[in-house]
């Protein structure tokens, strides 16, 4: 029997599962339904924070540690790079100048996780011990700060996208500033879930008729 290229164990399940909603939120975008899709991108931020949780209840090889680094990076670039940057230039009617604006953030996303992955090989190979900081700001925040920008819009019947488009070009700068973030423990993370719990419910509450 041939084995497909891969892991398919427990421990990537919710990496995977957040790409394929992410590009169920791209799709979303494109076809205007703008609701749908930040759903989708609130589940793929959710799906992101526990992710790295369940991989480390099991035992990996250094190879499956290398490879959940990878596909980490490759779905979050989908997820928080690719979805926000089409979500938004598809909110602004396909505005051109939005669609380059997009495309940089695109790229600052790709350029911190590509730099992400070149700090975490080296750390693993010298400095084993658990990551306590992030370097630049995590690229998942969008997940937390674009659907605040559809809310306080709706909220405020703005019918515009610069607040929108505003969120990516904060997020794009802090992608590539080198700051450190501590990463945040189980309370951290806790009240990370319930910050995304309330906008889920602001989402469907205030923006679902404007959005």
């Amino acid at each position: 029997m041939i084995k497909p290229l891969g892991y398919y164990d427990y421990t990537v399940v919710l990496t995977y599962a957040g790409m394929m909603f992410s590009f169920y939120g791209i799709m979303m975008s494109i076809d205007g339904k703008f609701f749908e899709a930040l759903f989708c991108l609130l589940i793929a931020g959710l799906c992101d924070m526990l992710d790295g949780t369940v991989a480390s209840t099991k035992e990996r090889s250094i190879q499956e540690k290398r490879f959940g680094v990878q596909i980490d990076s490759l779905c979050d670039l989908i997820s928080f790079g690719i979805m926000p940057a089409v979500f938004t230039y598809m909110i602004s009617n396909c505005n051109p100048l939005v669609g380059i604006v997009a495309s940089l953030y695109t790229l600052a996303g790709l350029i911190r996780l590509a730099y992400f992955n070149v700090l975490e090989e080296d750390r693993s190979q010298n400095h084993p011990e658990r990551k306590r900081c992030f370097m630049g700001v995590p690229i998942t925040t969008i997940a937390l700060l674009l659907p605040i920008a559809c809310v306080l819009r709706a909220n405020f019947a703005m019918n515009g996208y610069e607040l929108i488009l505003g969120t990516l070009i904060f997020c794009s700068i802090g992608f590539l500033t080198p700051i450190e973030i501590q990463k945040p423990n189980t309370t951290g993370k806790v009240l990370l879930s319930a910050i995304g719990l309330v906008e889920a419910f602001c989402v469907f509450f205030v923006g679902r008729t404007i959005i």
